[in-house]
């Protein structure tokens, strides 16, 4: 049986949905960046490339040299890349214009989502955002754009295998990395999101902090069939947002890193435009829903390059249950 590779996918997608050349070529681009990272992540501990860098991203939070090196193989794509304007990157304190370059797209990407995994062998991915470049002058406000605009957006998993998932609008489709000939091949066709499901993913060490809403929602899981809920639930946490949603996509269930009492002051803890707008849209085009509890997330229009936010997203039923909850409680509280 013949499969799909990505090259004929995203010619029957132009064609069928009427895209611009352009969009699919750095598409493809960024196909084959995600096949670089792959390899710099597979080899990294035979590289000395596993240790932390010795150095702090706009976040605080210390960085990895993958980290470093996955930004680095990012930034030299969009900057060869005639098509992209300019990057905005979660490593990078302010985004970077190419000047001179009259491009349509601008660029969003996490170039090593789940860093602090990787010295423990498990899954890791990248997430990037395509958005339009506004006609003229490129500037760092252009790239504020609410999660609604964006053209395309996926992710890549560096797992058991190497998959990329992305949408281009009109659904969502995975794709596996054939380790021999380099190709991806369309494996996971129209992904969907069941509406209900009995798995959640949250971390249960930040128990203490969370607000009224989700310590309600998370009691009736954890009280299963005897609960009000009348069934049983799983709960998963990779500490990877890239697993998490892979996880969504294939198997269905719901994501929380929600607002608490540590992160009230700063918004949340996921990043917006980095994280939450391009799986939030994934999730979306898969018939799932997304929300900070009290508002689309997809709906917000970013303030800065580095917000961050709140984020519920998953089986539709579940998260209007959670937003639900929050409808009873203050959402500046």
């Amino acid at each position: 049986m013949s499969i799909l590779n990505l090259a004929h996918f995203l010619a029957e997608q132009g064609r069928k949905f009427g895209l611009a050349n352009s969009l699919l070529s750095l598409v493809d681009d960024l196909a084959h960046t995600c096949r670089q990272v792959a390899r710099e992540v597979s080899h990294g501990a035979l590289r000395g490339n596993m240790g932390d860098a010795g150095s702090e991203n706009i976040q605080g939070e210390q960085q990895k040299t993958l980290d470093l090196v996955s930004n680095d193989i990012f930034l030299r794509m969009a900057t060869q890349n005639p098509h992209v304007a300019g990057v905005a990157s979660e490593e990078m304190e302010h985004a970077q214009v190419f000047a001179g370059k009259n491009a349509e797209y601008l660029l969003v990407f996490d170039p090593l989502d789940g860093s602090s995994n990787v010295n423990l062998n498990l899954s890791v991915g990248s997430i990037f955002s395509i958005l339009s470049a506004p006609p003229g002058e490129v500037e760092e406000q252009s790239f504020l754009q609410a999660g609604a605009r964006q053209i395309a957006a996926g992710y890549a998993l560096y797992g058991t295998s190497t998959m990329l998932v992305l949408t281009l609008g009109h659904g969502v489709h995975g794709f596996t990395l054939d380790p021999e000939s380099g190709e991806f091949h369309l494996t996971h066709p129209d992904l969907r999101i069941a509406p209900s499901t009995q798995e959640f993913a949250i971390n249960m060490s930040n128990q203490r902090f969370w607000q009224p809403p989700v310590q309600r929602y998370i009691d009736e899981c954890l009280a299963g069939s005897s609960g009000p809920r009348g069934k049983d639930f799983n709960m998963r946490w990779v500490a990877t947002l890239v697993a998490e949603v892979h996880r969504l996509l294939i198997r269905g269930g719901i994501f929380l890193y929600p607002l608490d009492n540590r992160t009230v002051g700063r918004g949340g803890r996921l990043r917006l435009l980095y994280e939450a707008n391009p799986m939030g849209w994934l999730v979306e085009q898969a018939g799932g829903l997304t929300s900070t509890g009290h508002r689309n997330i997809l709906e917000i229009e970013p303030t800065s390059l580095h917000q961050r936010i709140a984020v519920i997203l998953g089986a539709r039923e579940e998260v209007e249950r959670l937003q639900q909850y929050h409808s009873f409680t203050d959402p500046t509280a």
